[in-house]
């Protein structure tokens, strides 16, 4: 691939930085042979990336404790969190190995960047964000939500005949005044069959309307199900457009694996999240859901551990209490809150929009002329 990215630079008019994939390292060697500053970009949250960066040095995910043990952060003391919440590859990266050599890598040609570049906006997280600003070597820019910089005009459709088969039902339930959950979990994750019937059994007892976007061709839910509950919820295997579900005003809540995008499109819907995390980041950017920003619920697992599994009857408790009880209206009032937030720091004069600008001018004026 990186002869082709070359081959690819060179063939462009001259270019000020670039903005690259924080995994693809070997773009770092690209832009310093054509002499051009590279910038990274992770889709992760500031909190993910400065709590993995203080708990990797504090020796937090590599220590002899238990690994559901919560242990406290030194710059930030209100946090505390255990080797449970990243995945076993990242517990002791002195051990060696194929993993081991490729986020040693990672981390050094980050570190090695001019900078980075956060889809996230200052107001959400700004104890993290700081706390890059001022103790790494590279330099940090919140110019998020990306999502916000499309068109948010509602989607309009000609035909109603035109809207896609889910639009047209959450447009049903809407009409009847019912709310309703959006459920996915993205399309990398694996799950057990066992869990799968959990979750859609736990779906069918809440007594809640939802819509679940099944993403992966091999999730076998129990048979008959969809006839089971088809006055209740829909299932989806298809493609579809997240964000204008969780725009639409008749979905009142997000079950969500808590990627960094789906997150960021939930805050910025106005929907809370019923955090389920499942690999990668994702279980620190739960806490940052649950404990940090305070948008959302967590499921409970049967041992009270942070990767158990997960029955109908605990699934069936969290999501009615985010749907109808009083935790899942302060996420609610506090998710919506944080929405306002996010469309003021992308526009004029935003806090995102500002540092854009910021990040054009300190990259791109051109030498003695004072112009973008």
């Amino acid at each position: 691939m990186q002869p082709h990215f070359e081959q690819a630079l060179e063939a462009l008019p001259r270019v000020s930085f670039m903005v690259t994939d924080g995994f693809l390292w070997w773009t770092l060697q690209s832009a310093s042979k054509f002499k051009v500053p590279r910038l990274t970009f992770y889709p992760m949250s500031c909190y993910c990336i400065a709590v993995s960066r203080v708990a990797t040095v504090e020796g937090v995910f590599s220590g002899s404790q238990p690994k559901d043990e919560l242990v406290e952060l030194t710059p930030f003391p209100w946090i505390r969190v255990c080797k449970d919440d990243v995945e076993a590859e990242f517990r002791n990266m002195e051990t060696g190995g194929v993993a081991q050599e490729f986020h040693s890598k990672i981390i050094g040609t980050s570190i090695n960047s001019y900078g980075m570049v956060q889809n996230s906006f200052y107001e959400l997280e700004p104890a993290f964000a700081d706390y890059l600003i001022s103790n790494c070597s590279y330099k940090t820019w919140c110019v998020g939500p990306f999502g916000l910089a499309a068109d948010q005009a509602k989607k309009i459709y000609l035909e109603s005949d035109m809207k896609p088969r889910w639009i047209r039902w959450l447009d049903e339930k809407l009409e009847h005044k019912v709310s309703v959950l959006y459920v996915s979990f993205g399309s990398q994750p694996e799950v057990s069959r066992e869990q799968l019937e959990e979750i859609a059994f736990g779906l069918k007892e809440s007594s809640v309307s939802f819509l679940w976007v099944v993403n992966k061709k091999n999730w076998e839910l129990p048979e008959g199900f969809e006839e089971i509950v088809k006055n209740k919820g829909m299932v989806v295997s298809e493609w579809v457009d997240q964000r204008e579900i969780l725009m639409h005003e008749s979905v009142r809540g997000f079950l969500s694996q808590c990627s960094w995008n789906s997150v960021l499109e939930s805050v910025c819907a106005g929907v809370p999240i019923l955090a389920w995390p499942l690999a990668s980041e994702q279980h620190l950017a739960a806490r940052l859901v649950v404990e940090e920003i305070r948008v959302g619920l967590r499921v409970e697992t049967s041992d009270g551990s942070l990767r158990g599994f997960v029955r109908r009857e605990g699934l069936k408790k969290i999501v009615k209490e985010l749907m109808e009880g009083k935790k899942g209206k302060e996420a609610t009032k506090k998710v919506s809150e944080w929405a306002c937030m996010a469309k003021k720091a992308v526009e004029d004069g935003g806090s995102s929009w500002s540092n854009l600008e910021s990040l054009l001018q300190e990259m791109c004026v051109t030498e003695g002329e004072g112009k973008i």
